[in-house]
C-alpha cells in the first residue's frame, strides 16, 4: 500500500493521473460538443432544452457528471503542482536558451490550462449554476402535433415553485414543459466580450489538446509504431481542430443572430 501511495505522490504518478483524467475529459468533450450542436437546430430551442433537461434528470448521467467535476479539479490541481515543481527545478533561465524540439503548446500547458480553468468556472457559473439555482430562469412549453409533427413554442409559467419539467399528451398533441436554457445561451452569446473570451478559450483548448492528447498516450506507455500515427491524427484533427472549431462556432453564430434581431 505504501508503494502505491509513493507512486501516486511521485511525479510519474501525478502524470499518470493527469493522463487518465485528461482522456476522460476528452471523451466528455465528444459528447458535449455533440449535444451542443443541437443549438444549431432551428426549432426554438426544443431539442437543446430537452437535451439539457435529460442531462440533469437522468441518474446515471448525474453520477458521471460528479466524476467529471472531480476529474476537472484533480487534473487542474495536479497540473498546477507539476508546473510549479518544474519551475522550481529550474528557477533561473539559461542566459542562452538551447534549441528545443518541444512545441509551443507543450511549453505553455500551464498557461493554456489556466485559461481553460477560468473559462470552465465562468461557463459553469453562467449556465450550469443558473440552470440549477436561478429561480428567474424561464420555462418553455412545446406542443407537437403527433399527426403532422409540427411543433409550436410558447413561454410557460409554472403554478408551483418547485416545478422542473413535464411531458404529457392531450388530443394527440405531445406537451413538453422544460427550463429554457436556450434563452440563456442566446442572451449570453449576444455579448461580444463573452463571445471573444469564449473563442479565445477554445483556442486554448485547441493548443492544450494538440499536445495533451498525444502526451497522455505516451505517459501511459501506449506507444506503438502502427498506432501512434493514428493517435496523432485524432489528437490533431478531432481534438485540436474539429471540436474547438465546433464549440467556437456556437457563440459566433448566436452573436450573429443577435445582430439580426433573431433568437
Amino acid at each position: 500500500m505504501s508503494e502505491f501511495k509513493q507512486t501516486l505522490n511521485s511525479s510519474l504518478g501525478k502524470k499518470l493521473i493527469m493522463a487518465l483524467t485528461g482522456l476522460f475529459l476528452c471523451t466528455f468533450l465528444i459528447v458535449h460538443v455533440g449535444g451542443n450542436l443541437l443549438l444549431f437546430n432551428n426549432d426554438n430551442g426544443f431539442s437543446f432544452n430537452v437535451y439539457a433537461n435529460f442531462l440533469t434528470h437522468f441518474p446515471p448521467i448525474e453520477v458521471i457528471a460528479y466524476l467529471l467535476y472531480l476529474s476537472i479539479l484533480v487534473h487542474a490541481l495536479y497540473g498546477l503542482i507539476l508546473t510549479v515543481k518544474n519551475r522550481k527545478a529550474r528557477p533561473v533561465r539559461y542566459a542562452v536558451a538551447a534549441k528545443s524540439d518541444a512545441s509551443w503548446s507543450s511549453k505553455n500547458m500551464g498557461l493554456l490550462g489556466s485559461i481553460m480553468f477560468l473559462f470552465i468556472v465562468i461557463h459553469m457559473g453562467d449556465f450550469w449554476f443558473r440552470y440549477h439555482n436561478d429561480p428567474t430562469m424561464g420555462f418553455k412549453e412545446y406542443r407537437t402535433d403527433l399527426a403532422t409533427g409540427e411543433t409550436t413554442a410558447t413561454e410557460y409559467k409554472p403554478v408551483n415553485a418547485d416545478f422542473s419539467h413535464s411531458v404529457s399528451t392531450e388530443n394527440n398533441v405531445e406537451i413538453v414543459r422544460v427550463k429554457d436554457l436556450h434563452a440563456r445561451v442566446a442572451y449570453s452569446f449576444s455579448n461580444i466580450i463573452y463571445v471573444l473570451f469564449y473563442v479565445i478559450a477554445m483556442g486554448a483548448v485547441a493548443f492544450h489538446l494538440l499536445h495533451g492528447f498525444q502526451s497522455a498516450f505516451r505517459t501511459l506507455g501506449w506507444v506503438h509504431r502502427k498506432y501512434t500515427p493514428v493517435v496523432y491524427f485524432i489528437g490533431t484533427w478531432l481534438f485540436a481542430v474539429i471540436i474547438p472549431l465546433a464549440f467556437a462556432a456556437m457563440p459566433v453564430y448566436y452573436y450573429y443572430l443577435s445582430t439580426q434581431g433573431a433568437h
